[in-house]
């Protein structure tokens, strides 16, 4: 089931990109970031709440709140600077570069959570690397 869930997410991703170039036009891209965190966050809770999950709050303990907290910091980071690339660049172009996220990921992972890292990974993570180079430059 995952699998189906990262498909959504990778349609849902592609269309955020397409729509907000759209979007971000003669608007400040601060803004147009404001704009598209108020409506995740009346989606995000408005699921919350509707599968009962706000239960749970009291639950999470605070080390992964902190986490949880800083994690959010670093979206909204990741997000204006993703609107402000996309507003002033080519989102042919901003793109690939954004999912160079992907080796970080990797290599953070790797790196925090000792997990494996195979040579199938290492391969992807420099044609990845290699790709965007290519179809950057």
């Amino acid at each position: 089931m995952w699998a189906v869930y990262a498909a959504g997410s990778a349609v849902f991703a592609a269309l955020t990109s397409i729509l907000a170039k759209i979007g971000v036009e003669k608007v400040n891209s601060n803004l147009a970031t404001a704009i598209r965190t108020a409506v995740v966050l009346v989606l995000a809770w408005g699921m919350v709440f509707f599968t009962g999950a706000q239960r749970g709050i009291r639950d999470i303990s605070s080390r992964s709140m902190l986490f949880l907290i800083l994690s959010g910091a670093a979206t909204g980071l990741s997000w204006l600077c993703y609107y402000k690339a996309i507003q002033i660049g080519q989102v042919s172009k901003v793109v690939p570069i954004d999912k160079m996220s992907v080796i970080i990921t990797i290599v953070a992972a790797f790196l925090l959570f000792k997990e494996t890292v195979s040579w199938k990974s290492v391969v992807g993570c420099i044609l990845l690397a290699a790709g965007t180079l290519f179809m950057v430059l």
